[in-house]
């Protein structure tokens, strides 16, 4: 009976620091306050001084001409969403996206091609794990609702991630409690 009432006792600890933690409100503030850091890559300069032009004041924003240079930009900078165009010379969108995905798996990928090409939207899903597939050009209000929408995903994961390491703790020390009350 002890050993119920130790573990009920744990068990509401943690269950209501929890709820301190990520409370509604905690959650709305976090994001208020962060910053959207988003990295565009297109071989095109002047779609990528439109874009810095059109929501430099909202959020962060990283440019690459290049994939290879969108690599450089992600191993300096912690980015939350990453845009790149399909169609750029040495390397295709879905085929930087399929790169960098085990080095950086956390970017919500989106995709923008001035063509339609349904190979490409299959394998931009299929290989590149993007999130949303857009035809250039863009309109601003359509891909500011995907930003946003992208970034609440990313957050909604990162929370996950947190949530989960929470978890494997408090089940660990839970066994350790278990443990310790089977050998006395």
């Amino acid at each position: 009976m002890h050993f119920r009432l130790v573990i009920f006792k744990y068990f509401s600890i943690f269950i209501l620091s929890f709820k301190k933690k990520f409370t509604f409100a905690s959650i709305m503030s976090q994001e208020k306050e962060e910053i959207i850091k988003i990295l565009y890559v297109d071989d095109e300069v002047n779609n990528l001084n439109s874009f810095r032009a059109t929501f430099r004041r909202d959020y962060e924003i990283y440019t690459a001409e290049s994939a290879t240079e969108g690599v450089k930009v992600l191993s300096e900078h912690d980015v939350d969403i990453l845009i790149t165009d399909q169609r750029m010379p040495n390397m295709t969108g879905v085929e930087f996206l399929e790169k960098i995905i085990p080095i950086y798996p956390d970017p919500i990928r989106i995709l923008l091609t001035g063509y339609t090409d349904i190979t490409a939207v299959v394998d931009a899903i299929n290989k590149g794990q993007v999130y949303q597939y857009l035809n250039k050009p863009w309109v601003e209000s359509e891909l500011r609702i995907i930003i946003k929408n992208a970034y609440e995903i990313h957050e909604l994961r990162r929370q996950n991630k947190a949530l989960t390491e929470n978890l494997k703790k408090a089940n660990a020390q839970l066994e350790f409690l278990l443990r310790q009350q089977l050998i006395s």
